[in-house]
């Protein structure tokens, strides 16, 4: 195992292997602290950047953090590395990594065409040398697109899933939370809902609720329902309206087992969502949602920092040609993130990495009430992906969801996003809300009253 050692404030620090250079360099959270693996002084986190900038970045390609031998997620990282794009990096450090990115040269082309020879671990390394200016600033320059029935991920758009979360499930609630967004311009990413019961029978009834709501009112729209991936390959199997699988991954074999999926499982779902064809733009398919700290919390976590852990999830979303990949940054509780502070960098890394191996990224800017954190801090958190160019953010009646008891985004506040920036919806999201009344182009208002009499008859919302 190689050893790492550099000086920082008049002391030297070695760092036994790659792991532990990772994990002290990564900036301060609880979840690395919980875990035992977390930097003991500024000075020794101050240490391991130095050792990490220095770091040949063919080093990641050597030594692994998670065994080869017992990692099915290692083995994807390592076997579907692209040699020819990363010929390029391939003589460059950490450092030089940090410098090339920044560069006013690169852009979004020059991103993307190194991107597949950038590893997840090499990603989040890069990532723990940045300041949040840094990561906001290169984030912006990568421009992700993915298709269904919405482009999703162009410059100067935002788009929003719209979640209509119902403790009880009820469709009618369910319909209101969704009348609600789609008057304020949300859904375009997605109407996914978060069913308070995985029964097949009950998934398939909103699906197909929601299938003849997009179908009456011809809304360019995607659903899903975020069950457990191998009930949605049953509901496609007996034909109910699928457009987009859900699953909650990892960054190791070993948390992902604790979810219940291995990439054999991950690669059906894809394949059986492909060949119904339901998309009109496009048929990028698969629905991935990830977390820091959820490897830890499965005790599946090899001694690696939760930052680099998740970054591997995304080694796996990218398998897959995803749709949608969001982190829920503040979800899992303030032993994986303590408090604001730490939810905005994990949120800001986040969006950064998946950005940089070519993911569709989106994030729930949330928070759980038990954290040191309020919507102040989503406020600022949300202003800044927005700036960084996020592709869509998660949005909730009144920002409380009721369902699973957490703090995310409200309508409203994608509203603010738009008009502050100057950002606009998917386009076709966009065309369907100016025809139809509720939009943003010359014909929003024009016959509002008159369609959503239409939607409220027929969501059964009055006599």
């Amino acid at each position: 195992m190689p050893v790492y050692i550099a000086d920082a404030a008049g002391e030297r620090f070695r760092f036994e292997g790659l792991a532990a250079l990772l994990a002290k360099a990564t900036p301060e959270r609880s979840g690395d602290q919980l875990a035992g693996i977390a930097a003991e002084s500024e000075a020794q986190r101050v240490a391991a950047r130095y050792a990490l900038a220095d770091l040949p970045l063919v080093e990641f390609l050597n030594e692994v953090v998670v065994p080869y031998e017992v990692d099915e997620v290692t083995r994807l990282i390592i076997d579907s590395h692209d040699l020819s794009s990363f010929r390029t990096l391939s003589s460059m450090t950490v450092g030089d990594l940090r410098d090339w990115l920044l560069s006013p040269g690169m852009d979004a082309a020059a991103i993307q065409a190194v991107s597949k020879g950038l590893t997840p671990e090499m990603v989040a390394a890069v990532s723990k040398l940045m300041r949040n200016q840094d990561l906001i600033h290169v984030a912006r320059k990568c421009e992700v697109s993915s298709r269904f029935r919405t482009t999703l991920g162009l410059p100067g758009r935002l788009a929003t899933r719209l979640q209509p979360n119902h403790p009880a499930d009820d469709l009618q609630g369910i319909a209101l939370s969704t009348l609600d967004g789609l008057l304020q311009g949300a859904g375009d990413a997605v109407i996914g809902i978060n069913p308070a019961s995985d029964s097949i029978q009950n998934c398939t009834e909103i699906l197909k609720a929601l299938d003849r709501l997009r179908l009456e009112f011809e809304m360019p729209v995607q659903s899903c329902v975020l069950t457990h991936v191998t009930n949605t390959i049953k509901i496609i199997e007996a034909g109910g309206p699928v457009d987009l699988p859900f699953q909650s991954i990892a960054g190791t074999e070993a948390a992902n087992k604790s979810f219940g999926v291995d990439l054999a499982v991950l690669k059906e779902a894809d394949e059986a969502a492909r060949s119904l064809n339901r998309g009109t733009v496009g048929q990028n398919v698969m629905y991935f949602e990830t977390g820091q700290g959820a490897p830890l919390s499965a005790d599946a976590h090899y001694d690696v920092d939760q930052q680099t852990l998740e970054v591997r999830a995304y080694g796996v979303a990218r398998a897959y040609a995803p749709l949608l990949v969001n982190t829920v940054v503040g979800f899992i509780g303030p032993e994986y993130l303590y408090d604001g502070k730490q939810i905005a960098r994990a949120g800001l890394e986040d969006h950064f990495c998946g950005k940089l191996l070519g993911l569709p990224m989106g994030v729930d800017v949330c928070y759980t009430n038990h954290v040191e954190a309020d919507q102040n801090d989503m406020d600022t958190l949300m202003t800044l992906l927005a700036v960084a160019g996020v592709n869509f953010v998660i949005c909730v009646p009144g920002a409380d969801d009721v369902m699973l008891n957490y703090q995310s985004l409200a309508f409203e506040d994608a509203t603010y996003l738009r008009r502050t920036l100057g950002l606009r919806p998917a386009p076709e999201f966009e065309a369907w809300l100016d025809n139809f009344g509720l939009g943003y182009g010359a014909k929003g208002g024009t016959g509002a009253v008159s369609n959503l009499a239409r939607i409220v008859q027929r969501l059964g919302l009055s006599s």
